[in-house]
């Protein structure tokens, strides 16, 4: 009985001072430049009262690079001013990540995939190659199927529409615990408010072949991105609805547009799993890049851009 008076007065004391922890997180300054590209401007626009973050460069077709869950624009920093030689190549924060507004909302994947659609019907672009990373893989697929006209080309890096939305959890320890205790309500929102940059920094390692291809610029920005307020709130809510990705590939054999289909060697993706997603859109391609992990455009940048490049002018 002691024993048991003790552990619960500890866990009290833990989750008191997660608020205190979160209470006196510094909060970040909305960065005016890129750190990678401080010449090209930032830009916003509102999507359904949303304030997002987004950048343009380059000339020629039309390409939207799409970021993975929980990072940001900045995930492309590698491979942008190569594939600018060749497109208008646009890049946004999805709602809840980056530096875009954080509205209070589930996180499912219909909500980034409205952002999407609008962010297109907002610029009124037409004729793009949707390109992304993990979800970001996943929502080009959704929208394709939808058959929305302003999209001619697919390419799915990495597509996360497997285990049950624990993909992540296979990155490593740290991004296991983040994930399964995520999931628990009330204990979630006190192991998250009492993340550190130590932590996050590993559970991003776990998304590359090799850590030095995290760039310095790119861990500090993912962790002050996170540092906002309420965004540990829809990362959490977002691993808690991560299981509806899933059922994206009920809806690919409505695609009817060319589909790329890019894999990281040692992503986390099972064989299986990634045969199942191929076999699944009608025609689609399927590459493997050796050494590439998760995050394939930090960890193979020339070779994902020859890829997108490639597949995007024929």
């Amino acid at each position: 009985m002691t024993l048991m008076l003790i552990t619960i007065g500890i866990l009290l004391a833990v989750f008191a001072a997660s608020f205190v922890v979160e209470a006196l997180r510094q909060r970040p300054v909305t960065p005016a430049k890129l750190y990678w590209a401080p010449d090209l401007p930032i830009q916003y626009t509102e999507i359904d009262g949303n304030r997002i973050r987004y950048i343009k460069t380059g000339s020629g077709p039309t390409l939207v690079l799409l970021h993975t869950l929980r990072t940001q624009l900045d995930i492309f920093e590698k491979v942008v001013p190569t594939l600018a030689k060749s497109f208008t190549v646009y890049a946004p924060d999805y709602p809840g990540h980056g530096f875009s507004d954080i509205p209070k909302t589930d996180y499912e994947p219909e909500l980034f995939v409205k952002a999407v659609e609008g962010f297109l019907d907002k610029l009124d672009l037409n004729d793009v190659t949707l390109a992304g990373i993990s979800i970001g893989g996943v929502i080009p697929l959704i929208i394709a199927a939808k058959q929305n006209p302003r999209v001619t080309k697919v390419i799915a890096i990495n597509p996360y529409d497997y285990g049950d939305g624990t993909g992540l959890a296979r990155a490593n320890i740290f991004a296991w615990l983040t994930v399964y205790v995520g999931k628990v309500p009330v204990l979630g929102e006190a192991f998250m408010r009492l993340r550190n940059a130590d932590v996050e920094a590993r559970i991003i390692r776990g998304g590359v072949a090799n850590p030095s291809a995290i760039t310095p610029g790119f861990a500090d920005q993912a962790n002050a991105s996170g540092r906002r307020p309420e965004h540990y709130q829809a990362f959490l809510n977002l691993l808690r609805h991560a299981h509806l990705w899933d059922a994206a590939r009920e809806h690919y054999s409505d695609i009817k547009v060319p589909v790329l289909v890019v894999y990281g060697e040692r992503d986390w993706s099972r064989p299986d799993e990634r045969r199942r997603t191929v076999a699944a859109i009608p025609n689609a391609k399927m590459e493997t890049i050796p050494e590439g992990g998760h995050f394939l455009s930090l960890d193979q940048p020339k070779r994902l851009a020859d890829l997108i490049a490639s597949f995007a002018k024929s």
